[in-house]
């Protein structure tokens, strides 16, 4: 997988994160993600890769806006939505991630007895956005310098939102910064919140619940709310890629 000018044409781009994406072990994430709200996925991206995406954070041009994180009290540090076209490699990630998540997030819904329904090709899912108003392109580029942070918070752009969503670290902890964690919080009706550090190297990427996932309980399965944010850098500078599976209002 490449993007380094457009060489590599882009179905074959989704080809190659298609295979790679689904040499994955599947039920075992499944598993994750239902046990914890979240789940690594280890080297997803090659260290080629990562620094090829976070060196797009320096060129306008891939981007729709940009986000001070401090002037809306969302944290400290700053990110950058990308436009459509995304990024070949981005794009075919989007694509691949989807077509296994899709069916976890089935699976969530019909234990919560809710009507939605997830399609199989997120070609369509989009358009199910777009007809609803939701038509910003969501995945975005993360910059934290030292002192930066991200409260916790969910992604949700409109009323349709994708139940889980994808962050890749593109730097190397340790040598690129420190301190930077990724962290989980859920919270259960009528118990304190529960929260989840996840460890992460340059390549590997966590997928984790937006909004709420389904637990099953002594007289059935029940919804908890979990929210995502990051700790506070240490030293250095730490780029993270976000995959959100729907567009934006």
């Amino acid at each position: 997988m490449n993007i380094a000018g457009k060489i590599v044409p882009a179905q074959s781009v989704f080809r190659s994160a298609e295979e790679w994406v689904g040499r994955y072990d599947w039920t075992a994430l499944s598993s994750e993600l239902g046990a914890y709200g979240c789940a690594v996925m280890e080297k997803l991206l090659t260290p080629e890769e990562c620094k090829e995406i976070a060196e797009l954070y320096l060129h306008e041009e891939h981007f729709r806006s940009q986000i001070h994180m401090a002037r809306h009290g969302f944290g400290k540090g700053e990110y950058r939505y990308f436009k459509y076209p995304l990024p070949d490699l981005i794009a075919g990630l989007r694509t691949a991630l989807y077509r296994h998540l899709a069916r976890i997030a089935n699976e969530w819904n019909a234990r919560l007895r809710l009507d939605q329904h997830y399609p199989a090709e997120h070609s369509d899912f989009l358009k199910l956005c777009h007809d609803a108003g939701q038509s910003r392109p969501t995945p975005l580029l993360l910059q934290y310098a030292a002192g930066d942070f991200n409260c916790l918070h969910q992604d949700l752009y409109g009323e349709l939102a994708f139940p889980i969503q994808v962050a890749i670290l593109l730097s190397e902890p340790g040598r690129d910064f420190t301190g930077g964690e990724f962290v989980l919080t859920e919270q259960r009706p009528r118990m304190q919140s529960r929260v989840e550090v996840v460890p992460l190297r340059q390549g590997d990427a966590v997928a984790f619940a937006v909004h709420n996932r389904p637990i099953q309980g002594t007289s059935g399965n029940y919804r908890v709310n979990l929210r995502h944010g990051v700790s506070r850098i240490r030293s250095g500078r730490r780029h993270t890629l976000g995959i959100i599976f729907h567009d934006a209002q």
